[in-house]
């Protein structure tokens, strides 16, 4: 009888679920809803939903029954973390063995397609996961928008805030990013934008969003925007050298990659890349695939497996 391996990414937009053969090659994706959170009656309602919706289309594409499948085993990420959902899987999903984890060790385990090294990731926040050849693990950052994510979407544009702040106040220097502010919100000034990013029509998610923004100022010469993807590069590349020293010793060769919209600045890329190659041995490349292919993997890993994956279809950029 044919064995089948399931791998969920669970995120804040979208759930995906992506189901493999003995062999590796993926035979079926589904797609659904976010799933990051199921601690309230009505998040438990929508996490099951969004489990079932993904698991019975990845069947459907992969020929399967999903009323009649049995996993051999599976492995299941989310960027809300574990706890509110083991025991609501136990109930839901058929597997023989099952993992459920935090979503920076399956965007690893895809970026590196299994390998050792680290990933530094940064969405609306920043959080920087490695693992080594021994299975040993180590992370730094993401303690949230209060007391951390540097180099984060969220904290790049609160550093943006804070300049026009600056220069409108007349002790900052001069920068475009005040005016690119005011037009994009509607603002009348970069205090009437503090007091609204204060508000619930500005939802951190949204906030971040303007971490786009800053990088289109950056790009027409604005020094004080592109200082701060420079530092928000700088604090990646910080926190990316911090699991490198915990889990690779001094010389060796390791694998560096990223994941999450903050990469998609030319300025922050360039300038992660450029600090974290100075030593010799280190290089960045982008993910060899998305974090569903590594729940995958994970899950192949879990039952004692080592593939090498086929016919993996190019995931959607993961919002992080």
């Amino acid at each position: 009888m044919s064995k089948y391996f399931l791998g969920v990414d669970g995120g804040q937009s979208r759930t995906s679920a992506m189901i493999g053969d003995e062999r590796g090659r993926v035979l079926g994706v589904g797609l659904a809803g976010p799933s990051n959170h199921a601690g309230a009656a009505e998040g438990r309602n929508k996490f099951i939903t969004a489990m079932n919706t993904c698991l019975e289309a990845a069947c459907s594409e992969a020929g399967l029954h999903a009323g009649a499948i049995r996993f051999a085993s599976a492995c299941l990420g989310f960027s809300g973390g574990p706890q509110d959902k083991e025991e609501i899987l136990k109930l839901i999903l058929p597997s023989e063995k099952t993992i459920v984890t935090h979503d920076a060790l399956i965007a690893l385990a895809g970026a590196t397609a299994g390998d050792p090294g680290l990933i530094a990731i940064a969405g609306t926040g920043s959080i920087a996961f490695g693992r080594n050849a021994c299975g040993k693990t180590a992370r730094a950052g993401g303690w949230g928008y209060l007391f951390g994510d540097e180099g984060g979407a969220f904290w790049i544009a609160g550093q943006a805030l804070r300049a026009a702040l600056r220069f409108e106040e007349g002790w900052g220097p001069s920068t475009s990013l005040r005016a690119a502010l005011l037009e994009a919100t509607g603002a009348t000034n970069a205090n009437d934008l503090l007091h609204r990013f204060y508000t619930t029509d500005f939802a951190r998610p949204r906030i971040a969003g303007f971490a786009k923004l800053v990088d289109e100022v950056a790009e027409k010469g604005d020094a004080i925007a592109r200082e701060i993807l420079t530092e928000a590069a700088r604090q990646l590349a910080r926190i990316a050298t911090a699991v490198r020293q915990q889990l690779f010793p001094a010389g060796e060769a390791g694998r560096f990659t990223y994941a999450g919209g903050v990469f998609r600045s030319s300025t922050v890329l360039t300038t992660f890349q450029g600090l974290l190659e100075i030593e010799s041995g280190q290089w960045v490349q982008p993910p060899v695939h998305g974090p569903a292919a590594g729940a995958l993997l994970e899950a192949y890993r879990l039952a004692g497996l080592q593939c090498t994956l086929s016919d993996v279809p190019e995931e959607k950029p993961r919002q992080y």
